[in-house]
């Protein structure tokens, strides 16, 4: 009767939800995964003591939270210039306006070693997610997230 019950219920809601998976759409920004262009989609799960990475259903990584050894956390702010050009040439006084709008990109780093294999990468979070992931991550790995943006590079 149970396993029925069970069948019922992931017929009628996806089985991630029974599973209290926690899993976020995420970009691809640059580093270290292998066969992954920047600005790929791909799927974050935090499961366990572990931290998986999807493209679809393929596994391109799985990285132990005991190995994680910093996150990082920034913005990427930017003037919606192209945009206001290009809405400017319909309508000038919404162009003018939307030229002052900003838009921002929130991305989150992780760098890890375990053993002889070291990595990182970049991704970008939905701005709804993006601080839901920093305190999964930071309740995971026992690590606090570093502000990027707060950093200065010293050459």
């Amino acid at each position: 009767m149970k396993r029925l019950l069970s069948i019922i219920l992931c017929i009628l809601m996806p089985c991630s939800v029974l599973a209290g998976e926690n899993s976020y759409k995420v970009k691809y920004d640059g580093g270290s995964i292998a066969n992954i262009k920047a600005g790929s989609e791909m799927k974050l799960v935090i499961e366990g003591d572990k931290i998986k990475f999807f493209d679809g259903a393929k596994e391109l990584a799985t990285v132990p939270a005991s190995a994680v050894t910093e996150i990082s956390y920034g913005q990427d702010v930017h003037r919606r210039v192209g945009s206001a050009v290009a809405v400017a040439t319909v309508t000038l006084g919404v162009g003018a306006l939307m030229a002052l709008t900003k838009s921002k990109k929130h991305f989150i780093g992780l760098t890890w070693a375990s053993g002889d294999q070291k990595g990182g990468f970049a991704m970008q979070c939905d701005k709804n997610e993006y601080r839901g992931i920093l305190a999964a991550l930071e309740g995971l790995t026992g690590k606090k997230a570093v502000n990027s943006d707060a950093m200065t590079v010293k050459n």
